[in-house]
C-alpha cells in the first residue's frame, strides 16, 4: 500500500501574521476554510490562504505544523466572534487612548481568550507613557494587557492595503522580512530623488527598489561612469574622441560629448576607454 501523499497549504493562525507552510495529509481543505493546526501550546484555529501543493522531495526533511482536522462549526464560530471581538476592540483602544491625550494609533488587538491575555499593537512617533492607559484597557477587558510598538512598515502591513502598481501590499502579501532599502538603490535606477512616488503606503521608501537593484548594478558595471575619456567608433574604422556625459543603464549606450561641441548617444560596443578590454573580457567570460 503506498503512503499517503503529503501537500503543503498555506495557512494564517491570526489576521495580521503572515500564511506558513503547514503540512496537510488526508485533508482536503481550501482557499477560505478554517483548520485546526499544531502549535507549541496545543492547537489553534487558522486560515487557508494559499491552495495546496504536493510536498517537494526536497523539503521532506524539514520540520513543518501539521494541520490536525477541519474546524467544527462551534470552533468556526467562536473564531468569527473572536475577530468581531477584536475589531471592535480596536476602536475601544483608540479611544481611551485619546482620552489620556496619548499621540498614539492603535493598528491591531489580538485576544487569547485561554490565556486571557489583549496584545495591542500600536505606531507611535514619539515615546508614550502608557502605563495608565493600560490599567484602563486592563479593567476593560478583564484581562493582562500587553503594548507592543510597531514601526511605520509594520503598520502598514498589519493594516494591508492597495499599492500605486495596483495590487495588493508586497508586505502584507507575501514578503516575509523587511530588507533595508537606501537612496543608492534609487540613484543605481537614475530615479529622481525628489520624487514622491519613491515612498510607499508606510512613508518609507519602497520595497519594490529592491527587486531590480542588482540588474542595475550588474548593467552599469558595464558602462564608463560620467567624465571617462573615451573614443565612438565612427565607422570605417576611424575613431573620435570624447568625453562621457551621461549613461543609458537599460539602453547600454552613453552620451558622449566632442571636443566641437556636439554630443552623440553611442552603443556600448562601438565605445571604447581605459579599463574596457578588462570589461570587455569578464563579459566574454560569463
Amino acid at each position: 500500500m503506498e503512503p499517503p501523499t503529503e501537500y503543503l497549504i498555506g495557512v494564517r493562525l491570526h489576521e495580521s501574521a503572515q500564511a506558513d507552510d503547514c503540512k496537510l495529509v488526508d485533508l482536503d481543505a481550501h482557499v477560505g476554510d478554517l483548520v485546526m493546526v499544531e502549535t507549541a501550546n496545543g492547537t489553534a484555529i487558522g486560515e487557508v490562504r494559499r491552495p495546496r501543493r504536493e510536498l517537494p522531495e526536497s523539503k521532506r526533511e524539514r520540520l513543518y505544523r501539521r494541520v490536525v482536522r477541519m474546524a467544527s462549526e462551534t470552533e468556526v464560530r467562536e473564531y468569527r466572534e473572536r475577530r468581531e471581538r477584536e475589531t471592535r476592540a480596536v476602536g475601544t483602544c483608540q479611544q481611551m487612548a485619546r482620552g489620556r491625550g496619548l499621540q498614539l494609533k492603535v493598528v491591531d488587538v489580538e485576544m487569547q481568550p485561554a490565556a486571557r491575555r489583549v496584545t495591542v499593537y500600536f505606531n507611535a512617533d514619539e515615546r508614550v507613557d502608557f502605563r495608565e492607559l493600560v490599567r484602563d484597557l486592563a479593567r476593560q477587558f478583564h484581562s493582562r494587557i500587553e503594548m507592543r510598538q510597531v514601526g511605520a512598515r509594520d503598520t502598514t502591513k498589519l493594516m494591508d492595503g492597495i499599492g500605486p502598481c495596483g495590487r495588493q501590499l508586497c508586505c502584507s502579501s507575501y514578503l516575509r522580512r523587511f530588507e533595508p532599502i537606501s537612496v543608492r538603490m534609487a540613484k543605481a535606477q537614475d530615479m529622481p530623488l525628489t520624487d514622491n512616488r519613491l515612498l510607499g503606503n508606510c512613508g518609507r521608501l519602497k520595497c519594490c527598489l529592491l527587486y531590480e537593484f542588482s540588474t542595475y548594478q550588474e548593467l552599469r558595471s558595464r558602462l564608463p561612469r560620467v567624465n571617462t575619456p573615451c573614443q565612438a567608433s565612427c565607422g570605417g574604422g576611424g575613431c573620435m574622441a570624447g568625453k562621457v556625459k551621461s549613461i543609458r543603464v537599460l539602453k547600454q549606450s552613453v552620451v558622449v560629448g566632442f571636443p566641437d561641441g556636439t554630443e552623440a548617444e553611442v552603443p556600448l560596443d562601438l565605445l571604447t576607454w581605459e579599463g574596457r578590454p578588462h570589461i570587455q573580457a569578464q563579459l566574454e567570460g560569463s
